[in-house]
């Protein structure tokens, strides 16, 4: 039976298009040109690369993010494999920092990045000032350094979103964005505010939390080297859910929507 060629609906041809295509055509498509354009000129800092920040920063470069600062001291361990986007089995050993850093200039090679192979202490939150910014991501998974973090934005009026625990889940349906007072189910989350109430701060916090009961027989004690001294089982999605969530919340309010 012979070929017959069947005609594209008029808006799909390519040559009917007014300018040539580009990485963020169809971002530019959906938020529109003065969305995009607001979006490269945003400087955001991201403290932590793990399982929730990794996937944060990458879906912050890929929406067109023009100016970023990325944070972490640690690198990549075999058990990071099953949540971690910098981590696989070649990459064991090699700083978290620098396989995001190349993987954003891939992705974006016109991206503004610094990049801060440092383990991020209170000591030295106490002294940052984090007024460059227009938005900060908190993707620490230590209560007491993500608090002098949270703190230290609302001091000096910087906006901030922050990643509460992600581990001890498995329903993708219960993660959701909220204000901190608005947590629940969330024991990492309850400790955040029970450390932010005594420094003043009890709301005003955009947070990415899941409100799904942790699973507490899943807990492990750690020796408690950088100030984290337990951690619960986690699955590959969910703190990648945390991250879209977050990188969802810029992007959203950039678009009015």
């Amino acid at each position: 039976m012979p070929y017959r060629a069947i005609p594209l609906p008029k808006i799909l041809l390519m040559s009917d298009q007014t300018s040539p295509p580009h990485w963020l055509q169809r971002t530019e498509l959906l938020v529109g040109a003065g969305a995009l354009e607001k979006l490269r000129n945003l400087h955001v800092l991201v403290i932590g690369l793990g399982g929730v920040g990794s996937y944060a920063a990458e879906f912050l470069a890929r929406a067109g993010v023009g100016k970023m600062t990325i944070v972490d001291g640690d690198t990549v361990d075999l058990t990071n494999t099953n949540r971690q986007l910098p981590a696989l089995h070649s990459t064991v050993g090699q700083s978290k920092a620098g396989i995001m850093a190349a993987r954003m200039r891939d992705i974006n090679p016109a991206l503004d990045l610094t990049v801060f192979d440092t383990f991020l202490s209170p000591e030295v939150v106490k002294t940052t000032s984090f007024r460059e910014y227009d938005y900060v991501f908190d993707c620490i998974d230590s209560v007491q350094p993500k608090q002098y973090v949270i703190v230290a934005c609302k001091q000096q009026g910087v906006r901030i979103v922050s990643s509460m625990g992600a581990g001890g889940r498995l329903d993708p349906s219960k993660v959701q964005v909220g204000d901190i007072s608005e947590t629940f189910n969330c024991p990492f989350a309850q400790q955040v505010r029970k450390g932010l109430k005594r420094k003043g701060v009890r709301r005003g916090v955009t947070v990415v939390f899941s409100s799904e009961i942790v699973d507490r027989e899943t807990c492990m004690m750690t020796e408690g080297s950088k100030f984290k001294k337990s951690f619960y089982g986690t699955i590959s999605y969910i703190p990648a859910l945390f991250g879209l969530y977050m990188a969802s919340v810029v992007v959203r309010e950039v678009a009015g929507k």
